[in-house]
Order: structure tokens, then sequence, then C-alpha cells
């Protein structure tokens, strides 16, 4: 697939076909996240690729599996969402955080060495480690596209990351930064509405 091409369909997919995945695609995928650029040159990143349903139902036991619609429209202030288009896509993506995950082919859980406070930092640089494992699960996101497949990701909420720890039993030394669910898109569910940007309202040369 073009460059451009695959820019312009990645998209986050929360909807899955029931559809396994070759291991060699998968790791194919993460070989492109093993190609981003790292803060220290080192790549000291290690993915966990879970197939298996029942770890992935463990894994994914402390998700909530729904929320109301009054919870959702409290969400939506609690958090200050006042656009339209934006609200719609939060009324998407929160109800489907939990089967989002376990209708995908192969959740991938990319980890990183936590050399520095994360959540406290001294400066922004103690937060080159995090800003390239960024990176790398953009890679993934990417190098999904051009291979036919989607991605969803969840962020971990409360103590969910130190929960995936002791399911999958990695070393207290690597921080979780994310899930990420790939598998093949459902075709018949409606794209979610991209805010239109004209990128030339966004570029300002040489000064703002």
């Amino acid at each position: 697939m073009d460059f451009y091409d695959v820019i312009e369909k990645r998209r986050t997919i929360r909807d899955f076909e029931n559809e396994t995945i070759p291991e060699g695609v998968v790791e194919r995928i993460i070989s492109a996240g093993l190609k981003a650029p790292t803060n220290d040159h080192m790549r000291d990143w290690h993915y966990i690729a879970i197939q298996d349903k029942d770890t992935v139902a463990n894994l994914l036991e402390i998700i909530p599996k729904g929320i109301s619609d009054n919870d959702m429209e409290q969400l939506l202030k609690d958090w200050n969402l006042k656009d339209f288009e934006q609200q719609e896509a939060y009324r998407n993506a929160v109800p489907k955080q939990h089967r989002m995950l376990l209708d995908a082919s192969v959740i991938v859980i990319p980890l990183l060495k936590q050399k520095t406070d994360i959540l406290h930092p001294e400066n922004l640089s103690h937060l080159n480690g995090f800003a390239s494992i960024w990176c790398s699960i953009e890679n993934i996101f990417l190098a999904s596209t051009s291979e036919g497949y989607g991605c969803t990701l969840r962020i971990p909420l409360g103590n969910e990351g130190e929960y995936a720890r002791d399911v999958l039993g990695f070393p207290k030394e690597y921080l979780m930064p994310c899930f990420i669910g790939i598998g093949k898109p459902k075709l018949d569910v409606p794209a979610i509405k991209q805010k239109d940007i004209d990128v030339k309202k966004r570029i300002h040369w040489n000064r703002w």
C-alpha cells in the first residue's frame, strides 16, 4: 500500500471480524514497531502478543463491560467535551472498551523499561523513553493498516496496568503504556466522522 494511502486509511477500529491473524504477520507488524526511533538507541522494548482467548478474557476482566446512558452523559460533562463530533466519537468509543479488545484477533502489550517517574517527571527529557514507545505504537498501527488490518487502543485506567502485570507476568521494571487490539475491521460498521482540518490554517511559516 502506498505510504500516503496508509496514512489516509489509518483509523482506530473498534469492531472486528472473527478472523485469525497468522503469527508471521503479527511478527512483521511488531517488527515495524521495533524500527521506530528511540531516545537512547537501545530499543529496550518488549511486546506480549496474546491470541489465547482465555488469557485475553482474564486480562480484560478488570475493564468495565459497558456504561449507562446517564453515566455517558455525565462523562461528557465532566470531561468538558462540547464539540458535537467529539461527543459522538466518545459515545461510540466508551461503551466498546471491553468488547473491542475481546473481539480483536490478537492483543499486543508494548512494554518499555521505566527509568524515570513517568507521572512526575523533573523535566520533559525524563519523558523521552515514554515518547519513544508511542512512536513504536504508531508504527504498529500503520503496519497493521498496510497489512489490511486495523487497531484499537486503550490506555490503562486505575490499577489496570498492575492487574495486567499480574496476569501476564512481565517484570516490575517494565511499564505498559496501553492495550493494542489488532484484527480485521468489520465492513458494515459506519466510520466515525473525523474533524475536518485545513492544513493551511495549522502551518505557521517562519513564526506564529
